[in-house]
C-alpha cells in the first residue's frame, strides 16, 4: 500500500486529474461520474461532485479505506445523524425533494436543500435535519423545530 511520504508512479497523473476538476464544465464532471461510479450523478451542487470525484480518483489509484474503518465511520455517521441502531425515522413529514429550507442563525442565512435521500447543506449530504442544525448551532437541536417545520413539543 502506498503512503503519503513515498513517491508513487500514479502521483503525477492523479494530480493532473484532480486539478482538471476545478476547470471542467459541469457536464464533463457528470460524464466522469458516470465513468467512475457506473451510475447517474446525484442532483447535488458542483462542489459536491468535485469533492466526491476527487476522492474516487484517489481511491482507485491508491486504494480505499480499510473495511474496519468504513464500518467505524458508518457507525459514527449513524450516531451523528440521530439514528439509533441504524433505523431511519419516518420520512412521511419530510418536505418534497428540491425544497429549500432557509434559516437565519446569528446573522447568517443558512440554506438546506431537500434531496431524494436526505438533505444537502454547505455542499455536503446529510441524512437528517438535526445533524445540520447541530452543525450550524454547535449544539443538539430537533432539526424540524430548528428549521420551523414543527413547533417544540409537537409530534410529527
Amino acid at each position: 500500500m502506498w503512503t503519503a511520504g513515498e513517491d508513487h508512479p500514479e502521483r503525477g497523473r492523479v494530480l493532473a486529474q484532480l486539478s482538471a476538476l476545478k476547470t471542467a464544465p459541469t457536464h464533463e464532471l457528470k460524464t466522469q461520474w458516470r465513468s467512475l461510479f457506473g451510475k447517474e450523478p446525484p442532483p447535488y451542487n458542483r462542489r459536491f461532485l468535485e469533492s466526491r470525484l476527487a476522492y474516487r480518483i484517489q481511491e482507485l489509484a491508491f486504494g480505499g479505506l480499510k473495511p474496519e474503518t468504513v464500518k467505524r465511520l458508518d457507525a459514527l455517521a449513524d450516531a451523528l445523524d440521530g439514528r439509533s441502531g441504524g433505523k431511519k425515522r419516518s420520512s412521511s413529514a419530510r418536505p418534497i425533494a428540491g425544497t429549500r429550507l432557509i434559516r437565519q442563525w446569528k446573522g447568517v442565512e443558512h440554506v438546506v436543500t431537500v434531496t431524494m435521500d436526505g438533505y444537502e447543506y454547505a455542499g455536503r449530504p446529510y441524512k437528517s435535519l438535526s445533524a445540520i442544525a447541530r452543525a450550524i448551532a454547535g449544539t443538539r437541536w430537533n432539526g424540524p423545530v430548528f428549521f420551523g417545520l414543527r413547533r417544540a413539543g409537537e409530534r410529527a
